[in-house]
């Protein structure tokens, strides 16, 4: 209050002491009807504008100093009676401030929560205890609920681009509008392929039709050839080695391989790589027991992800691209048979006895004669189809704009219901979930992004379309992927294929979700972690092109993560996927008729994954973890080169792996430093902690070599990537130099060594931060 009467008497003794200057401005009538004439007092210069900014005066103001009046005893008494009112005003103000400032009156309170307050994105937001926020989620997620929902996502046809395809969007759409998720659908037009309605597929044994197999391989090469026909087991390398070293030609062959083991894409490029002409895929039954032998396979052999014929770029309708292809496309013929087509054609076989590890089930397994010829006819067509992926998001009350991302495949080329429909269950039961916590009180950091795709049984397509759509932000956006296809084959034991970043946070969630099945009650049973051994090193498996997570760790370099519960001790994968008997009945009998509850666990692991990577202040991503595996990789590349020395490979012994090691210590350093930056930050400072978490949001997409072309090599990341920029490229070169299964090329092996230390070198300068904090060891 005493501010409020100086400030009067200051105001008051300007208007009495200093000179005085007039001021008329006119001005238009808000109402744009009449002028009005404003007077302003104005002292020593100072313009008193109350409620205009300095420099904004109109032009039409007229300014003219007034004539000096002498004082008199009426002025005088005129100014005791302006001081009187100003100390009245200043009191009645300091007693209004003081009002304000004293705690608001229960009744006060009432009124307040009767409004509707929006929520403040920029300010820290309440959170509630992790361990409420568990508790929370687990009692309203209920078995019975997924259950239903399964019924109702695994019905009609769901193939890519189909009507029934689409009703699905629709619905998925509708649900996330209801729930107040907004949602959003992007649509993508590609290229799909299908057998045709008109000629089938053949396979004939010399003249002798074996079959028409209703099974097919999309984007398998079309035409029709004809070669001797050679058994290969798996396809492996390997196995076509000893094929080969068997003194077998492979060259124009037709080559017979069972399933499993690889993706159906990588045994077909193993087999166009040793000059083959065609390739025919079936389930023995020492793999595939549970299936009869008349059961068709269904699969895609593109072996890459996304629309084959627009490589790099998104499918959007409004971009127009020369024709191209994707390297990935085989150029042989790919067909599946059925177990007792290929049965007909192994007991019509000759030559020499396979090895005994090549054995299956049947009666008879011979490499093949010469004059035994197989003819392959594929007659798939090409259709231009437009697919949709429809998202909804929960928006964060902080960092809006970081989001984790949960998604699964909506489609399928069979009845997909592990593959797909279980996974969709789950990301509508995880949405209802999370936007009733929400409204329970839950305050996410960050948001949540819910997605649906399509065409994931042709190689993930909708994921990769979406990803080359946004590549260029959606590092700096997207800090995690969970993938949910497939996530229940089994209940005997778990497998998780994941980002370093995320494997402690995937440990930690394992340690929290209690074994559905068991005896008494839940939570006295033991933890995933507990019931399937206690080692997360020996449940994890490398991330495979075919896992939707694939794209987005290798691609986009966005920490990804899928899991699934599996049989115990399967070394195969869940026997019904890609065929007809991948329903209610086959997911029941393999679960024990415990779909219902493995569903719950599957979706309180994913949930508490994402929860706790919005919840927290810094993103619960290690990076740390990689310091392991950049050491790993060093270490074997150091251990390959003394190979090299051993075996006396010509001017190897120049070769050095000093830099290398340098980098490792670079990088290992920065992730030490930043876990003390952390752990001394204030973690209430909101800017503080978004630089920390950018900082670890950069470290995946810094691994994705900077020095391939987006275009000659998609799957860029140097340590789950895909072609000769990644570290097993290397270390599978030197072990074969070493062996003398490769010349050696000393300028190829230099610059690999030179690239691969600069971007290790590189993701540690960017994790350390400031430029003037960089380790300059290099």
């Amino acid at each position: 209050m005493a501010w409020t009467i100086d400030q009067a008497k200051m105001k008051f003794s300007r208007i009495v002491n200093s000179r005085s200057y007039t001021r008329f401005n006119q001005s238009q009538n808000p109402d744009g009807e009449s002028s009005r004439v404003e007077v302003k007092l104005s002292a020593d210069g100072e313009e008193e504008m109350d409620g205009v900014e300095q420099g904004q005066v109109q032009h039409e103001t007229y300014t003219r100093p007034s004539r000096p009046v002498p004082l008199n005893k009426g002025k005088i008494i005129c100014s005791v009676i302006v001081v009187l009112l100003f100390f009245c005003l200043g009191t009645l103000i300091g007693y209004a401030a003081h009002r304000k400032s004293e705690p608001p009156s229960p009744d006060s309170l009432d009124e307040e929560k009767n409004s509707e307050v929006q929520p403040i994105y920029d300010v820290p937001a309440p959170t509630m205890d992790w361990s409420d926020i568990v508790k929370m989620m687990n009692e309203k997620l209920l078995s019975n609920a997924i259950q239903d929902k399964l019924s109702e996502y695994s019905k009609g046809d769901r193939q890519a681009g189909s009507s029934g395809d689409n009703l699905l969007a629709d619905k998925i759409h509708d649900t996330f509008k209801k729930l107040n998720m907004e949602p959003w659908v992007d649509e993508h037009y590609v290229k799909l392929q299908y057998p045709s309605s008109s000629n089938p597929n053949k396979v004939l044994f010399g003249s002798e039709e074996i079959g028409n197999p209703k099974g097919f391989l999309a984007y398998s090469a079309t035409g029709r050839k004809t070669g001797r026909v050679v058994y290969a087991n798996y396809g492996l390398p390997e196995d076509l080695r000893d094929v080969k070293d068997s003194g077998v030609n492979l060259t124009g062959s037709v080559i017979l391989l069972r399933a499993g083991k690889i993706s159906m894409a990588q045994k077909v490029a193993n087999a166009a790589e040793k000059g083959a002409v065609a390739a025919l895929i079936y389930p023995d039954p020492a793999d595939y027991g549970k299936l009869p032998s008349d059961t068709e396979l269904y699969g895609h052999v593109h072996l890459g992800s996304g629309d084959p014929y627009t490589p790099g770029f998104p499918s959007f309708n409004h971009t127009q691209f020369p024709p191209a292809k994707s390297s990935g496309l085989p150029n042989i013929l790919a067909q599946t048979i059925t177990a007792n087509m290929a049965s007909k054609i192994l007991e019509k076989m000759g030559g020499s006895d396979a090895r005994s590890s090549f054995m299956g089930r049947f009666s008879s397994y011979k490499l093949g004669n010469e004059t035994d010829m197989v003819t392959v006819e594929v007659n798939n067509n090409l259709v231009d189809t437009k697919i949709h992926n429809v998202f909804g998001v929960i928006k964060g009350f902080v960092d809006a704009d970081k989001y984790v991302v949960i998604g699964a495949q909506r489609d399928s080329l069979s009845s997909g219901y592990a593959k797909s429909a279980v996974g969709t269950t789950l990301l509508m039961e995880l949405a209802r979930v999370f936007t009733e916590m929400k409204k329970d009180g839950f305050k996410p950091r960050r948001s949540i992004v819910f997605a649906s795709w399509s065409a994931g049984d042709f190689g993930n397509v909708g994921v990769t379309e979406w990803l080359e759509g946004y590549w260029a932000s959606l590092d700096k956006k997207a800090f995690t992927y969970i993938s949910l296809d497939g996530v229940i084959t089994g209940v005997g034991s778990f497998r998780a294929s994941a980002s370093p970043l995320l494997h402690t946070l995937l440990q930690k969630t394992m340690e929290k979700v209690k074994n559905p099945i068991g005896s008494g009650p839940v939570n006295f049973r033991q933890s995933l972690f507990q019931s399937y051994g206690g080692n997360l090193r020996s449940l994890l498996r490398p991330m495979m092109m075919d896992d939707s997570a694939y794209p987005f760790l290798a691609l986009s370099g966005i920490p990804s993560v899928s899991f699934s519960f599996v049989p115990a001790g399967a070394s195969a994968d869940y026997e019904y996927f890609g065929t007809v008997l991948d329903n209610k009945e086959g997911l029941g009998t393999v679960t024990g008729q415990k779909v219902g509850e493995m569903s719950v666990a599957a979706a309180q692991v994913a949930g508490q994954i994402a929860l706790r990577l919005v919840h927290d202040h810094i993103l619960k991503l290690d990076v740390a973890k990689y310091a392991e595996i950049i050491s790993d990789h060093v270490k074997t590349i150091t251990n390959r080169v003394e190979e090299l020395g051993s075996a006396k490979v010509d001017k190897s012994e120049s070769l050095s792996t000093v830099w290398l090691n340098r980098a490792k210590s670079s990088f290992g350093r920065a992730a030490n430093t930043l876990d003390v930056y952390i752990s001394r930050s204030d973690l209430e400072d909101l800017e503080m902690c978004r630089i920390i978490n950018n900082r670890i949001m950069k470290v995946e997409h810094n691994f994705l070599s900077p020095y391939v072309s987006i275009r000659d090599a998609p799957f860029r990341h140097i340590f789950f990537g895909d072609g000769w920029q990644t570290t097993t490229d290397l270390e599978n070169y030197l072990k074969n130099v070493a062996q003398k299964k490769a010349t050696f090329d000393m300028n190829q092996v230099l610059n690999k060594f030179a690239l691969l230390t600069w971007s290790i070198q590189g993701c540690a300068n960017d994790l350390a931060g400031d430029i003037w904090s960089m380790d300059n060891e290099i």
